[in-house]
């Protein structure tokens, strides 16, 4: 009988050990998850506006492009339909926000 309670408290000691590293891991997911949403945020709000004079304006949703290239080539994929919207809805406010790279000829 010795033997199976040593066995048992072997195995509980090593799923501690191994809950404590999951724990470890999740965290470090979640900061590179919002790193990446940030990165998405910040890529889809990026425009490129070329005007000629004052009459003919063209936005280019530069940013936009780039991070959809980067959505889809990217190592750690996570939910690829989450960061659609989020750049989605970066580019929309990106559009009416006072910034950008503003080219004139």
């Amino acid at each position: 009988m010795t033997t199976t309670k040593n066995a048992k408290t072997t195995k509980s000691k090593s799923s501690a050990k191994g809950r404590a590293t999951v724990a470890t891991a999740t965290d470090a997911m979640d900061g590179v998850y919002l790193l990446k949403l940030a990165l998405y945020v910040i890529l889809g709000s990026m425009w490129v506006k070329l005007s000629h004079g004052d009459g003919m304006s063209v936005p280019i949703p530069i940013g936009f492009v780039i991070g959809l290239i980067f959505s889809s080539h990217e190592h750690f994929r996570i939910d690829r339909k989450i960061e659609y919207a989020v750049l989605m809805v970066a580019m929309l406010v990106g559009y009416f926000a006072p910034y950008g790279l503003y080219v004139s000829w």
